[in-house]
């Protein structure tokens, strides 16, 4: 039996992922801080709560993180762990950079000190491309990120790769492109939507207040993703990966497909917000998962119009069980 290390085991791909590796019959154990309060609704949600083994510890804090890992005694770490959501990385640049850049680096020297034969992955994200040079991402295209996360996340993915290279450690970066599903939290903006659509058709809500509709995204599905996280890691040498569906789409086109799953017409309560536009936007975000493909044997599965009707039924079911006051914390965030 593998054992399988997670931080952020609490979040949508921490959720996804674990269910994936206990369906493959590993021991999942997962990082539990205790800065703040740590919701395990999404644990719950997918019915396997009980099943993960939590460790307190702290990703800001080396040594209890050395701790854990020696606790845990895993053959696989999966960092996942971050702020983030990239709105926020402006009002807290600080705290991203911590979390999400100096974090990985303590994932990293954790391993180093405890066991250098530990496969390590890496969570990096599209937004190192930020301002992109090329009009589709691929590995090979340069970063320029464009928010505090993005500069966070690119110090990880750079630290990784440092690592595999000067201690020669088994040690990945997936570079993926936004992958969502019903267990989202509320602040992006595919749940947002989605949680808009349904409490507009039950009658709470008139009208929804987005920023720049015309951004391009590349949305696919977490629980897709998951495995390809997965089988980075099951690879004879370590690399880095770009993982997408190839398709872009446009803030305004995912609004019509989710408000017409709901029988709605998105014009009549999308309102544009100015206050909502970010002070640096990503206008396009597109990847190439050829190397995934070639390399990994993977490719999504799931196509958009199946995603955002997996999350506008999810939300209406959420929202009914809120109405009828049988939900507790399962909206989440």
């Amino acid at each position: 039996m593998k054992t399988a290390f997670i931080t952020g085991v609490s979040g949508q791909d921490g959720a996804y992922l674990s269910k994936f590796l206990l369906e493959k019959g590993y021991r999942v154990t997962g990082l539990l801080p205790r800065r703040s309060t740590t919701s395990l609704w999404r644990l719950a949600y997918l019915g396997i709560e009980d099943e993960i083994e939590l460790i307190d510890g702290d990703l800001l804090d080396l040594p209890s993180l050395i701790r854990t890992i020696k606790q845990a005694r895993p053959d696989e770490v999966y960092n996942l762990a971050a702020q983030s959501f990239v709105g926020t990385s402006w009002q807290q640049p600080i705290t991203t950079a911590k979390v999400t850049g100096m974090g990985v680096l303590h994932v990293l020297e954790a391993i180093r000190a405890t066991d250098p034969g530990i496969k390590f992955y890496q969570a990096s994200s599209s937004e190192m491309f930020g301002l992109v040079q090329q009009p589709i991402q691929s590995e090979e295209t340069p970063f320029y990120p464009r928010s505090p996360y993005g500069v966070s996340k690119l110090f990880g993915h750079w630290m990784t790769k440092n690592y595999r290279e000067s201690h020669q450690l088994y040690a990945c970066s997936g570079i993926l492109f936004n992958h969502e599903s019903p267990l989202r939290g509320l602040e992006f903006v595919t749940r947002k939507v989605t949680d808009a659509v349904a409490r507009i058709a039950a009658g709470q809500k008139h009208e929804l207040r987005l920023g720049n509709i015309d951004a391009v995204r590349d949305w696919g599905y977490a629980g897709d993703y998951v495995e390809a996280i997965w089988l980075m890691l099951q690879q004879t040498d370590p690399d880095d990966y770009v993982i997408a569906t190839g398709r872009s789409t446009t803030v305004r086109e995912m609004c019509k497909v989710a408000f017409n799953h709901a029988g709605l017409n998105y014009e009549d309560y999308v309102v544009i917000d100015p206050t909502l536009y970010r002070p640096a936007e990503v206008d396009i975000l597109l990847g190439n998962p050829a190397k995934a493909k070639e390399k990994l044997g993977w490719e999504a599965k799931t196509t958009l119009e199946q995603l955002i009707g997996m999350m506008v039924e999810a939300d209406m079911k959420r929202v009914g069980c809120e109405v009828a006051n049988k939900c507790k914390g399962s909206l989440g965030s």
